[in-house]
């Protein structure tokens, strides 16, 4: 696995995770139970991760950044 994005909210990293589904890609944010019921300890640490499979981290990278989205951006994405 593979952390293709750290994001600042559960809501972004569900976007993206939405996002990387619908093109083929099989997304996973191991971080989003913990984002939804503490959500204070995801500020201590780097925000909720959005990972893939290693053979799919190119693709999703760059289908990332076309949607705008740096891969460790507080900001998110213009879809």
């Amino acid at each position: 696995m593979i952390t293709v994005a750290q994001c600042s909210s559960i809501d972004e990293a569900l976007m993206l995770k939405s996002v990387l589904e619908g093109n083929g890609i099989t997304a996973y944010v191991p971080d989003e139970l913990t984002a939804q019921t503490a959500p204070p300890y995801m500020f201590a640490g780097s925000g909720v991760r959005v990972q893939v499979e290693d053979e799919q981290a190119e693709t999703a990278l760059a289908l990332i950044a076309s949607a705008g989205h740096d891969a460790g951006s507080a900001e998110p994405p213009v879809l």
